[in-house]
């Protein structure tokens, strides 16, 4: 079988480089749009960082400043929430994205047009938000409160961070004008698709294999021979003859799909195959889990 090299030590310290590398440049290309694009229009699209262009204009601080401002107390009441194991990466993005802020400032814009600047903001801050992601980290901040409005008040993620920055938008209409928070709003929602986008990326596949239980066998022995991959076997009835049907479950690469392709045709061409996207896998022969919980300790409670 494939192995994975995350259950060794080498493998653990690769793996936490790269989930540092995905924080590092998601980090760097938030600021980079930022600075480029949304700050130079005052486009506030939500967040701590439209948060603090919205003080920026009312205080005069430097929104690198309010940021850290902003993400000191929000990490500790999460850290009191959650447990120190809570704090750890959150911690590293919510200080390393106002430092690439303030470090990137003298970036100079690429454009006078409050739409382009709009759509390429919005675009940039959500693939880097989804490198972040996929390091297994945050950029702290708001996702922090809505972290804490779902534990306190049962407010599922997704709807506390809308509201979140809806006020935040709701402000900087207030703030600048109505027409740069509908700005906002185009960047936010280009923000979210960027996310989706890059976060579903994924390298992985299931398939799904429903074959006549004569060649279940063959069929399962071939891929495990000539694919090098695991599975999963089921046993189910057709829904119209009621006759019992194998059905295998396997994880896949991009790769090995044309090879699955070519062995299910072989031993038998009737098989009914549903190929469906995996956005991650955790697993020998693929990802290494991103936390394991101490012995003793609440799994339910951990947040990496």
């Amino acid at each position: 079988m494939k192995q994975d090299r995350g259950t060794s030590g080498y493998g653990r310290a690769a793996a936490f480089g790269v989930q540092m590398a995905y924080l590092t440049i998601g980090c760097l290309l938030m600021a980079i749009s930022y600075n480029m694009f949304q700050h130079p229009h005052q486009i506030a699209a939500g967040g701590v960082t439209g948060l603090s262009t919205v003080l920026e204009y009312v205080t005069g601080l430097k929104p690198a400043i309010s940021q850290w401002l902003i993400n000191v107390p929000l990490l500790l009441a999460g850290a009191a929430v959650f447990g120190r194991g809570f704090a750890v990466k959150t911690v590293l993005g919510s200080i390393l994205l106002p430092l690439c802020i303030l470090m990137t400032e003298g970036v100079p814009s690429l454009t006078d047009n409050m739409l382009l600047a709009a759509i390429y903001g919005g675009i940039g801050t959500g693939l880097g938000l989804g490198l972040i992601f996929k390091g297994n980290a945050s950029s702290g901040g708001f996702t922090i409160v809505a972290l804490l409005l779902n534990r306190k008040l049962g407010i599922g993620l997704g709807k506390a961070l809308l509201i979140l920055d809806f006020a935040v938008i709701l402000t900087a209409a207030i703030v600048f004008t109505p027409e740069k928070a509908l700005y906002a709003w185009i960047g936010l929602f280009l923000t979210k698709k960027a996310l989706e986008l890059i976060h579903s990326a994924s390298d992985s596949k299931v398939a799904f294999i429903i074959t006549d239980q004569t060649r279940e066998e063959t069929l399962r022995a071939a891929i495990l021979l000539e694919l090098d991959r695991g599975l999963t076997r089921f046993t189910s009835w057709g829904g119209y003859t009621g006759e019992p049907r194998g059905v295998l479950m396997v994880v896949l690469r991009n790769a090995d799909i044309a090879p699955l392709k070519r062995i299910v045709s072989t031993v038998d061409p009737q098989a009914f195959v549903i190929l469906s996207e995996a956005s991650e896998v955790y697993g020998q022969g693929f990802h290494s889990y991103p936390l394991v919980p101490r012995a003793g300790r609440d799994a339910s409670k951990v947040f990496s």
